[in-house]
């Protein structure tokens, strides 16, 4: 359910764009605020914090992504990338640079939408809890313990499948990019990603019911990794 102080900031310079979405997102609740370039979109970050962003990259007076950077400095408030630019370097720069999702256009409003409340759940658990504890779906990760069940029964995982599973534990939900997994399990100057798909799989066969098939460790291809807490297809 969408809060009722729940304000997206839509940073978009295309007029149909910005009242296509606004309509969407005003009839589900939300209080839209709207930006054409990154001089508006900072101006309104500042004054009027957003409970998310919605960031289109093409903007007249610079790059989405140095805005994106800039905000990440200071502010933890979701941010969806929306774009036409479809390669995959394009998502894995976004998320690098701090996006917590990306859609590329054209996009459906049911995606975005339930991509939006996802980003904002997540974002109210980060501030609203010190639980030691992560669920997502049927996977439980004690913290303090170092212990591992699924769906109640005991998962035998090694060190380093384990820091793992918490670091995409800690983001469930959210698309980790092979860089930034690298970095937070094996350290800044890892780059060998082979060890990565590697462990994954490793991972996968004590997570997944059918490792060939995961649906809660899934593959972002050429991006990286996202540890889902709703089964696919929930919204």
């Amino acid at each position: 359910m969408t809060e009722p102080t729940d304000t997206i900031l839509l940073v978009e310079d295309e007029a149909p764009m910005r009242k296509f979405l606004r309509a969407a997102l005003t009839s589900h609740g939300f209080r839209v605020i709207e930006a054409a370039s990154v001089h508006e979109a900072e101006a309104e970050i500042t004054t009027s914090p957003p409970s998310a962003i919605l960031l289109d990259l093409g903007l007249p007076d610079g790059d989405g992504l140095d805005l994106l950077r800039r905000v990440r400095e200071w502010s933890t408030a979701p941010v969806i990338v929306l774009s036409a630019r479809d390669r995959e370097q394009d998502k894995v720069l976004a998320l690098d640079a701090g996006a917590d999702d990306y859609l590329t256009k054209p996009f459906g409003t049911g995606e975005l939408l339930a991509r939006i409340r996802v980003a904002l759940r997540h974002a109210r658990a980060r501030a609203t809890t010190d639980d030691p504890v992560i669920v997502a779906g049927p996977i439980r990760v004690d913290q303090a313990r170092h212990e591992v069940t699924v769906e109640g029964a005991i998962v035998h995982l090694t060190p380093i499948e384990f820091r793992l599973l918490l670091v995409l534990a800690r983001h469930a939900g959210k698309v980790l990019t092979h860089r930034q997994l690298l970095r937070d399990v094996w350290g800044p100057r890892s780059t060998q990603t082979h060890y990565l798909r590697v462990h994954m799989a490793a991972l996968r066969r004590k997570i997944e019911a059918d490792p060939a098939r995961p649906r809660w460790l899934t593959t972002e291809p050429g991006v990286g990794y996202r540890l889902r807490d709703e089964p696919p297809g929930a919204t």
